[in-house]
């Protein structure tokens, strides 16, 4: 858990850390996780018009600054020191913000003197939009500000009319909405988020002032920006290896679907450009929730990209993938995504623009809000469920090679060559030792190169059978030997004899370790000297066992060895490794051992 601290992954719930390395789909967020979090606003487009010098009349500025100003969540506070202003809430608002006061030249302390604020609607994640109803404490006027503030599509559909550059207010004809969604289209396709800005004006009665917010029709649009947010850098290369790794990336968003596409194809969730995206690789929420649940079975697999979404859209994808026997992840840093986090087989808050309550949701927290850190915990994943294999694969060849020569020897001898004592002290050093010595290695890139396991895969494969019963044979075969014909063949007494079969099977398992470290490369020892706790263990394990031979005696029941007889020990267990070597040459098959048995108890019943 520390090494993956490092890492930027705190783990909050241990076996995540396995359940990550069989994950066959990752559902990620955009904003954040993808791309920068650093909004700045690019593009302005008043009317028909691309503006960078926002001269547009005193009366539309005054409008903005009062669809900025107050239809935000966001704060600007200025230092009494006298040094650059400081803002405050989401990446979105606060490049509106700067916008507003860098380019514009808004002041919202005048602002908030000159106006009061009657009623707020905050940000609804199905509208997705935010309104403020606004007025004037100088004029004399009663007249209410009804301003709005969101997706640029979903708040041209509510425009009647709109402002031009020189401050006229032109009728929105259906041929004057078609060229602003080919506008928003346009930035979209550039990679940049668009927010449209619109308002209305009402005659403040009491009778309708309370419901002002209510009436969303007939707006006037004056305006939308298009705000960058750039790319992680290691984004595109880690979403590279996961899917080499055999991990499907989906990418959730509420951003419009020509700004996911273009973000998608940028980071390499989709292959090519933006505009060649198959049939299904791309839709919108409200597409997906309107699916039945057949049609949703059938096409999940294929969605790469889900634009316009909602949490409720993140929460059914991720239920629809595990139906279909899918090990899913999934990002995540609202308040609304907890139901998504806590259904997934494995949950991702994020540590710094995610809320306590998706981080308590969550069973690993990624501190820096990176998708290159999630890359990373998939790493870590499946390298503890591999060194699980390793220790299970190392435990069983003990534990079979025990088992079988004492059972033969106390059937065909009447006496068993392994006492109860060296039994427990085999597995006191080998449950604990071993187990700490191969819990060790660290992760490699080698394991990305591998196919997820997935849910239903068995955790002893046919590769880990193939190495267990050859090492166990080996084992079983040589020591046999030496337990009926060890007193001829080595010229000593009983006692000796059976001190040397117990400490040569010590040995194997010393030597087995090794063996251990990899379940189906080759060279075992590629890299053992950086593991430095390995290889203190071994050493620690055999000079322990070298006292449990030669000084405690009596406790073991053994007697001291002669050099020729610890080389003889030495020389039996090194054959493991050339064995180790052979029997990885010899292929398996893909198809789990006991799925033949189940086949075999199907064929007798009927």
């Amino acid at each position: 858990m520390k090494r993956m601290m490092a890492d930027q992954a705190m783990v909050r719930k241990l076996s995540a850390c396995e359940t990550m390395g069989s994950a066959t789909v990752i559902c990620t967020d955009k904003t954040g996780t993808l791309t920068l979090n650093q909004m700045t606003v690019t593009k302005c487009c008043v009317g028909f018009e691309e503006t960078t010098k926002h001269d547009f009349s005193r009366n539309l500025v005054e409008l903005f600054y009062q669809g900025v100003a107050f239809n935000t969540t966001g704060t600007i506070y200025k230092p009494k020191s006298g040094s650059s202003l400081e803002y405050s809430g989401s990446p979105t608002e606060k490049a509106i913000l700067s916008w507003a006061v860098q380019d514009l030249g808004m002041d919202i302390d005048i602002l908030k003197q000159n106006y009061t604020v009657l009623q707020v609607e905050t940000f609804n994640s199905d509208k997705k939009r935010s309104g403020v109803s606004i007025k004037n404490n100088i004029s004399e006027k009663n007249i209410i500000y009804v301003h709005w503030k969101g997706a640029a599509e979903m708040v041209l559909a509510l425009c009647s009319s709109y402002y031009e550059l020189t401050g006229e207010i032109k009728t929105m004809s259906d041929e004057k909405r078609s060229q602003f969604e080919n506008i928003i289209q346009g930035m979209a396709a550039s990679s940049l988020r668009c927010i449209a800005f619109a308002y209305k004006q009402i005659e403040d009665d009491n009778s309708i002032s309370k419901k002002n917010l209510k009436n969303e029709e007939d707006l006037t649009l004056l305006g939308i920006v298009g705000m960058k947010d750039p790319c992680r850098p290691g984004a595109r290369k880690a979403i590279q290896s996961c899917r080499a790794a055999g991990v499907d990336i989906k990418m959730i968003t509420g951003d419009n679907i020509f700004t996911a596409k273009a973000i998608a194809a940028e980071c390499g969730i989709l292959e090519s450009n933006n505009q060649a995206a198959l049939p299904g690789e791309v839709i919108e929420g409200v597409e997906f929730r309107n699916y039945t649940d057949e049609e949703r079975a059938e096409k999940v697999d294929i969605i790469r990209v889900m634009a316009r979404s909602s949490p409720l859209d993140k929460l059914l994808m991720v239920r629809c993938l595990k139906q279909k026997g899918h090990v899913v992840a999934v990002t995540g840093d609202g308040t609304n995504d907890a139901p998504a986090l806590k259904e997934a087989d494995v949950g991702l808050s994020m540590g710094i623009q995610g809320t306590e309550v998706a981080k308590e949701s969550s069973d690993i927290v990624i501190l820096d809000d990176d998708f290159s850190s999630v890359a990373t915990v998939l790493l870590w994943g499946r390298c503890v469920y591999n060194n699980i294999q390793k220790f299970i694969q190392f435990q069983l060849t003990v534990n079979v090679a025990a088992l079988v020569i004492n059972f033969i020897a106390a059937v065909s001898a009447g006496n068993v060559p392994l006492t109860t004592v060296q039994l427990l002290w085999v597995n006191l050093i080998m449950d604990t030792l071993g187990a700490l010595a191969l819990a060790t290695e660290r992760p490699s890139k080698e394991l990305m190169h591998n196919p997820p396991v997935g849910r239903i895969e068995p955790l002893i494969t046919n590769i880990m059978w193939r190495n267990i019963l050859t090492q166990a044979l080996y084992q079983i075969s040589v020591l046999l030997v030496l337990q009926f014909k060890g007193r001829s063949m080595l010229g000593v007494d009983e006692k000796t004899k059976n001190t040397i079969i117990f400490n040569t099977f010590v040995m194997c398992q010393v030597f087995n370790e090794f063996n251990s470290r990899s379940l189906e490369k080759k060279n075992v020892f590629k890299g053992v000297l950086r593991n430095k706790l390995f290889v203190g263990i071994i050493a620690v394990t055999v000079v322990l066992q070298a006292v449990m031979v030669e000084l405690l005696k009596k406790f073991a029941d053994t007697v001291r060895l002669s050099f020729a007889e610890w080389g003889v020990c030495l020389a039996i267990a090194a054959v493991t490794w050339p064995i180790g070597w052979l029997v990885k040459f010899v292929p398996v098959g893909k198809k789990p051992v006991f799925s033949y048995l189940k086949l075999l108890r199907c064929g007798s019943k009927t």
